[in-house]
């Protein structure tokens, strides 16, 4: 049964300073199955070039090549592949076994870039193995065995999908006679089988062995001696021809894993050196975190975390201010001045602002309060002992009462000093009666108050007298003056619903407390020095980049070869850059993990430093971070592997595999 025919097929090569060389000029022949063809010639004779164009390594030609009545060059890019995969098995010169893959993986990647499973690939390479007399050594790696039995591994890969013909380039020209000897019986026996064997050599001992001899001498086929084929045996009826499909990501990644633990060493340290840049960006990332988080924890200790503290207008710059303006900036200075020393009716709250803050969603409860700023016109005096009072407020949900070191909170008639005033006046102040002098309105105001307590400062030097809303609203009004809030407290029973309620009261014009908007101020500063930071140290990734490209490059070159078999064996220039764009992929996943790992062990470390000697925890890595450097090393390894997976994909089969 005719399989393929050669119809005036003519190869031309284009030469470097222009014109062309012919070299194949007209070949015609026809070759049936059961067939066991040497083609022989010189060197330079075009007999290696009619076997590229059989198998399909080169397309470039005129005339046809019938396999089964099409020509192969109306191939499109996924028939050619299938050509590859299911018609056509390749015996080589060299052997051209992959070196880190064992001999059961070599001879079935075939069916893996057929995407076969990995139980029938694994199953019928054993049989072809023990077919070949290779049964004892089904898991050794190529440099373990001899010249004789790769080449017997060699068949067995080209005999693994089934395939109607195989192409043996010089596959005894390796071997000593005997082992020759052996491997032109398997091959006999493959053609026995029913398929067509075409087998290229120089050696009429080997060509005699062959029931058909064609002879090629400057590109033209000058004999054709037909000796009768074999007697064709049936062929084993327990083979069922795997559905040829494309190779899966999988299987590619698999691949790349396998070479990449062949290179071990080197791609270890180019994870390594990847993930300190990795580290760097993280590090200070949680860095920056651990030490916002511990001022925002120490602000936020001296307060109710059920109490929102809101104010008419802020009290300090907003943070994200971008006002350039002298006159504005004075202008804000001013009214900040009178708001603080309680001389300004605009920051005073009206019965209309509180019913605002009344109905936002979650409030409980509101308490109106006052709080005011002098600059040493009030001061409390015990016996013959005096202390300036720079703050006077009200008593509030918002101390707490961890914040009272000693005492209670204010009754009737009485105050709350904090604890540095009360140490000046007297150790033993609470329970005492004291005279506290404020100014009302330009007049000098005396009341004696009982102490109830002392509190701890909420992170501030400043004096300040803590009393009731109610009394001092009592005081002003004894004095023709009426008392009206500047601060207001919303109470939430759900403290988990503060921030919420935080965000209302912005969205209603009002702002937080002094103590907020300095934290805001502060947690924004602290953020664009750790993104700056991590800036920095994110262009050790740029370097880590290179050096993955020229890693993979490397790999190219050593791994020419190999292209070139696994694109006879019928690999897609996708599945080529697949595979070297998973050995990108994992070179990035592994330094993101081992970067990951790395902050975790530092984090560790640095934070039993910081907490042994000040008590506080400053570098918190958060998932968020952990996840971003993975993926930031995975996309730069990645963009740094495409270059080099496209210039593997577009290599020439027929070149890479002439790649000494």
């Amino acid at each position: 049964m005719e399989i393929l025919q050669l119809k005036n097929l003519i190869k031309l090569y284009k030469l470097a300073g222009g014109g062309t060389f012919e070299a194949l000029k007209g070949i015609n022949a026809s070759f049936e199955a059961g067939e066991l063809v040497a083609i022989v010639g010189e060197s330079g004779s075009g007999k290696s070039t009619l076997m590229n164009l059989i198998g399909g390594l080169d397309s470039d030609f005129s005339g046809e090549i019938l396999y089964r009545g099409k020509n192969l060059r109306d191939y499109n890019a996924k028939e050619l592949s299938d050509y590859h995969k299911k018609s056509i098995g390749f015996i080589f010169q060299n052997f051209n076994l992959i070196p880190h893959l064992n001999l059961v993986e070599n001879v079935a990647l075939a069916m893996t870039l057929s995407n076969v499973d990995k139980e029938t690939r694994e199953k019928r390479a054993k049989e072809l193995l023990a077919q070949v007399g290779l049964t004892d050594h089904l898991y050794k790696k190529p440099d373990q065995i001899s010249g004789g039995q790769k080449q017997r591994v060699a068949i067995a890969r080209a005999l693994i999908n089934d395939p109607d013909v195989i192409i043996a380039d010089e596959p005894t020209g390796a071997l000593d006679a005997e082992t020759t000897d052996t491997v032109l019986d398997l091959i006999k026996d493959i053609a026995r089988s029913g398929k067509l064997v075409l087998m290229v050599t120089h050696s009429d001992r080997v060509a005699a062995h062959c029931t058909r001899v064609i002879r090629i001498d400057n590109g033209q086929l000058i004999s054709d001696e037909n000796f009768g084929g074999f007697k064709v045996t049936e062929k084993a009826a327990d083979f069922k021809e795997p559905k040829i499909k494309n190779m899966s990501l999988y299987n590619a990644i698999r691949m790349a894993f396998l070479n990449m633990r062949a290179k071990l060493g080197r791609n270890a340290l180019v994870a390594f050196g990847t993930s300190i840049g990795i580290m760097a960006v993280i590090l200070m990332l949680s860095l920056g975190r651990g030490v916002t988080n511990y001022i925002q924890s120490t602000m936020n200790s001296y307060t109710n975390p059920n109490v929102t503290e809101v104010h008419k207008q802020s009290m300090m710059p907003a943070a994200n201010s971008t006002s350039t303006s002298q006159a504005e900036i004075s202008q804000m200075q001013q009214n900040n001045m009178a708001a603080l020393t309680g001389s300004s009716s605009e920051s005073n709250f009206t019965q209309s602002d509180l019913k605002k803050l009344q109905k936002i969603k979650h409030v409980d409860s509101l308490e109106t309060g006052y709080t005011t700023l002098s600059l040493g016109t009030n001061s409390v005096e015990y016996g013959s002992k005096s202390a300036t009072i720079m703050t006077l407020q009200t008593m509030s949900a918002n101390i707490i009462k961890s914040s009272i070191v000693s005492g209670k909170a204010p009754g009737a008639d009485e105050i709350l000093l904090d604890k540095g005033t009360a140490d000046i006046l007297s150790k033993n102040i609470v329970g005492k009666n004291v005279t506290l002098k404020l100014m009302i309105d330009g007049k000098q105001v005396k009341k004696t108050f009982k102490v109830s307590g002392t509190y701890e400062q909420q992170g501030s030097n400043f004096s300040t007298v803590i009393m009731r809303y109610q009394d001092l609203a009592a005081l002003y009004q004894a004095n023709g003056q009426t008392l009206s809030p500047n601060v207001v407290y919303l109470y939430t029973k759900n403290k988990d619903n503060t921030e919420k309620i935080k965000e209302q009261v912005k969205k209603l014009g009002f702002s937080g407390s002094m103590q907020e908007t300095m934290t805001e101020m502060f947690t924004q500063m602290m953020d664009i020095i750790s993104y700056v930071l991590a800036a920095i140290a994110a262009v050790s990734l740029v370097v880590s980049a290179i050096m993955i490209l020229v890693v993979l490059n490397i790999s190219v070159v050593e791994r020419t070869r190999e292209i070139g078999v696994l694109k006879a064996l019928g690999a897609r220039r996708k599945d080529i850059r697949r595979i070297f764009v998973s050995e990108a992929f994992l070179i990035g996943l592994s330094s993101g993990l081992l970067g990951v790992g790395m902050t975790a062990v530092l984090q560790v470390l640095i934070n039993n430093f910081t907490s042994a000697k000040f008590d506080v925890n400053v570098v918190s890595m958060t998932f968020n971070y952990a996840l971003a450097g993975i993926l930031i090393s995975v996309i730069i390894s990645m963009i740094a592997g495409l270059l080099p997976a496209n210039r593997a994909s577009k290599l020439d089969p027929v070149e890479a595999l002439r790649k000494e």
